[in-house]
């Protein structure tokens, strides 16, 4: 970790998919990490030192990325790393040479499925089973006691499958039948319709954005009305591509940030006033992220004084550390950082309502 070699300039480098599958996502978590840093060098650096932000575009693909980080360090002498998005791509870098040499910390990929890693990956984001759990404890709450589930067959799903199968066992609720993402155009029409004759109070999507808009568009034709609920990685606008803005009506996610459109909270009146200055774009849950993941890697840089690790130091540390009305307590044992999990649904016309 040695910052004084870059005389005035703090490096951070990215590969993450500005253009393939999850392009939107990755483009808002950018704008949110770009506009904080912004804000922290308009106003003199961190002790007097820049950040200077490097952002290579990996398309989601894994050899990529893994090429990109390893440019990063060995080009770029990058100080500190931020992930990508997606299990493949984390991988991918994980097992590059030049990052395992490097002994950095990969700070807040974006992950969506059940998968344990080593220390040297520090999520900012809860794990997938939290948003499922909150997913299920929402609507246990309003008394739902039968589970349809579309599930995506692949390797990355399969863990998250057997979570809730084991959840709804749990919780003594019915699954109501089961959709296989992926199958025949016909098996999915004919499964499909069995799930929306089952009447569930709600189906659950096990799937990336591409499937759960295939599952949408089918379903939808049987059951308009029934909630079917997904994760915060969900890409709304692709979503709204494949199914049809109609089809996402009666839809629900788990939000791992509170609503960035509310001003409850310091953090959200930053946000959302940076964004002003800075990008002049449309605020999201992932500009948000991208937003505090910078805030909270800014603590960790201050953190490391005298060459350590600071984002070891911040994952090991036993306070709660305040981003400004939202707070993280870091955990050694899970390498997450914010425990934080809320629910938004879709709004007839658009948009997400907290």
């Amino acid at each position: 970790m040695n910052v004084q070699a870059q005389g005035n300039v703090i490096v951070v480098g990215q590969a993450i998919d500005l253009s393939g599958p999850n392009g939107s996502i990755g483009r808002d978590y950018v704008a949110g990490i770009t506009t904080y840093f912004d804000s922290i060098n308009v106003s003199g650096g961190i002790g007097g030192k820049r950040i200077k932000y490097l952002v290579r575009d990996d398309q989601g693909n894994p050899a990529i990325s893994a090429q990109a980080v390893s440019d990063l360090l060995e080009k770029d002498k990058a100080d500190y790393l931020l992930g990508g998005i997606g299990a493949a791509v984390t991988d991918a870098v994980l097992a590059n040479a030049r990052f395992s040499q490097s002994g950095q910390t990969l700070f807040a990929p974006l992950v969506a499925s059940v998968k344990t890693y080593n220390s040297r990956v520090l999520f900012w984001r809860p794990s997938p089973e939290q948003e499922m759990q909150y997913i299920f404890s929402y609507f246990d709450k309003l008394g739902i006691k039968s589970v349809g589930i579309a599930y995506q067959e692949n390797a990355l799903n399969q863990d998250m499958y057997q979570y809730v199968v084991a959840e709804l066992r749990k919780r003594n609720m019915l699954m109501s039948g089961l959709v296989r993402i992926g199958a025949s155009a016909a098996d999915m029409e004919r499964e499909s319709a069995v799930l929306a004759r089952s009447n569930p109070g709600i189906v659950i999507a096990i799937a990336d954005t591409l499937g759960t808009g295939i599952f949408l568009k089918e379903f939808r034709k049987q059951a308009p009305r029934t909630f079917v609920a997904g994760m915060s990685l969900i890409n709304l606008d692709t979503l709204a591509e494949v199914a049809g803005p109609k089809a996402l009506e009666w839809t629900v996610f788990s939000q791992v940030v509170p609503n960035p459109l509310s001003k409850k909270s310091l953090i959200q009146i930053d946000h959302s006033n940076m964004m002003k200055k800075f990008r002049d774009e449309d605020l999201s849950a992932l500009t948000f992220e991208g937003f505090m993941v910078a805030k909270t890697l800014v603590k960790a840089i201050q953190a490391g004084k005298g060459g350590r690790d600071g984002l070891q130091a911040l994952a090991t540390q036993k306070s709660i550390i305040d981003l400004g009305g939202v707070t993280l307590t870091p955990s050694e044992s899970t390498r997450r950082m914010s425990n934080y999990v809320d629910m938004a649904l879709f709004r007839k016309g658009g948009g997400l309502l907290f």
